[in-house]
């Protein structure tokens, strides 16, 4: 968002899709943590936060590297030590746990706090930049890569991410995410799991963090692919990060920062949905005039 002075005033010009409109700032600002004292003399802020989110939202969905961020936006040092900083002081996840209460309490007329879960993984390819040491090869996929654990709710947004290696096995990484979501979402009782979470992590996770993992199985005479009960709404949000180009391909040194891009696809979504920006949808089939 560009801020243009016409006429005297003051005026805000969107260049890029992904550029927050002033409802959706009006949703994120109060969310982010404020400057700390200047010291007297000292400089202020060179770029406006707004700026900010627009450059890490402009990054997670159109991909590229930090250093190619187009030159009308802060400079990618900058938003990468934001992009940093947010993620361990605690504000990223600040950000998208309020947003998700948002759009199920005042969009979905749910109750804030899910109760209800589903857990799947994704193998996603892993560029050059990802280590030896965290990626791996899954022999079912055929990918050598990492593997992004979730958890969503019933309709389909976040409640945890892990990323490990692609070579870690849903019951073996479905253990270490269902620990993370007993630690974030302790109300979470019920989870619904594919045949991959058969076996001991259903005994474990009853015992450990009192959550039901009820494996949803394909009916014997099934022949091909079949939309099965609630295991549906993990695959659709699987898709809706793979809309984003940063997503698509793990690029990330560290698992922690896939993590965090994930957490950010899922705030520009839910963001689209508390405060929809003016134009056509994607889906739209109306042209633009």
């Amino acid at each position: 968002m560009v801020l243009v002075a016409k006429c005297g005033l003051m005026s805000t010009i969107k260049r890029y899709p992904t550029d927050l409109t002033d409802a959706q700032w009006k949703l994120v600002e109060p969310l982010l943590p404020s400057d700390p004292p200047r010291a007297p003399g000292g400089r202020p802020p060179l770029h406006d936060k707004r700026e900010i989110v627009n450059a890490i939202l402009y990054q997670v969905r159109a991909g590229g590297s930090w250093r190619m961020l187009p030159k009308d936006l802060p400079a990618w040092q900058t938003v990468y030590g934001y992009f940093r900083d947010w993620g361990r002081d605690g504000t990223l996840d600040r950000i998208h746990d309020a947003l998700r209460e948002r759009v199920r309490s005042k969009q979905e007329e749910r109750n804030p706090t899910p109760s209800a879960g589903i857990v799947d993984s994704q193998s996603v390819k892993g560029a050059d930049t990802v280590s030896a040491a965290t990626r791996g090869y899954d022999a079912g996929k055929k990918i050598n890569g990492r593997k992004r654990h979730i958890v969503v709710d019933t309709i389909g947004l976040l409640l945890v991410v892990m990323v490990t290696a692609a070579s870690v096995q849903d019951r073996d990484g479905g253990r270490g995410v269902l620990k993370a979501l007993h630690s974030a979402l302790s109300s979470v009782r019920h989870v619904f799991a594919d045949g991959g979470y058969r076996g001991q992590l259903v005994a474990v996770a009853k015992s450990a963090w009192g959550i039901v993992v009820e494996v949803v199985k394909k009916p014997a005479e099934q022949i091909g692919f079949a939309v099965l009960p609630r295991r549906w709404v993990v695959e659709r949000t699987f898709s809706w990060l793979m809309r984003f180009r940063r997503l698509a391909r793990d690029y990330e040194r560290l698992p922690a920062t896939h993590e965090a891009m994930v957490k950010w696809a899922m705030i520009a979504l839910m963001l689209n949905r508390l405060a929809p920006p003016p134009g056509p949808k994607p889906w739209s089939t109306k042209r633009r005039k």
